[in-house]
């Protein structure tokens, strides 16, 4: 199914109607401010199990983040940050980029890499963020990839439910996508390090 959202206003009633299918363990598509991503409430083991079929890997080998609302839930998802870091994130969020943090107790097993740490990302897109503050949980966050041979990423929504709306529960229509993913930034060492530059131009 394909629900249109109109990213300016994001309507609360469909808000609502995506939040109850999260909160029932349901999958969806969304728009963020880079590509579309595929997700689900990160408490929901057996929807995050769906996600990671879709990708084809196996749910404890993934590497996968999530979306938090602000920067004040990262005291719940992530080991105490030192000031450069919570300063950096403060100034280039909401926007295109990932945080990879060291992660705390809080986070579920099946998120946390062998190094225990977890992507952070806050996207600029009111949509998304709005799904995510209505639930009260971050949601598992991955890229859609495209069946195009020259295309990365599926930009359109609609091509997007074509090709994979009869393996999730809702794609969120909310405009066309980006192309580029967002810039992964490591911060778990004392030397910060881009380990991926995508839309997201840090500047430290």
């Amino acid at each position: 199914m394909i629900l249109k959202i109109y990213p300016e206003n994001p309507n609360p009633k469909q808000i609502r109607r995506v939040v109850d299918s999260l909160r029932n363990g349901g999958v969806i598509i969304y728009p963020t401010d880079t590509v579309y991503g595929l997700g689900c409430d990160i408490t929901r083991q057996k929807a995050i199990e769906r996600v990671a079929a879709i990708k084809g890997i196996k749910a404890e080998k993934t590497r996968f983040s999530f979306i938090v609302y602000d920067l004040s839930q990262l005291s719940q998802y992530s080991r105490p940050i030192n000031n450069q870091v919570f300063k950096l994130m403060k100034h280039h969020l909401p926007g295109p980029f990932t945080f990879i943090l060291e992660a705390s107790g809080q986070v579920p097993k099946i998120l946390k890499s062998k190094k225990k740490t977890v992507g952070i990302r806050i996207p600029d897109n009111p949509i998304i963020r709005e799904i995510v503050q209505q639930l009260g949980h971050p949601i598992l966050t991955t890229s859609v990839h495209s069946e195009d041979v020259v295309l990365d990423y599926s930009t359109d929504p609609e091509l997007i439910h074509e090709e994979m709306g009869h393996l999730v529960d809702l794609v969120i229509d909310g405009g066309y996508g980006g192309n580029k993913p967002s810039t992964i930034v490591d911060c778990t060492d004392d030397e910060i390090r881009i380990i991926r530059q995508g839309k997201g131009v840090l500047r430290i």
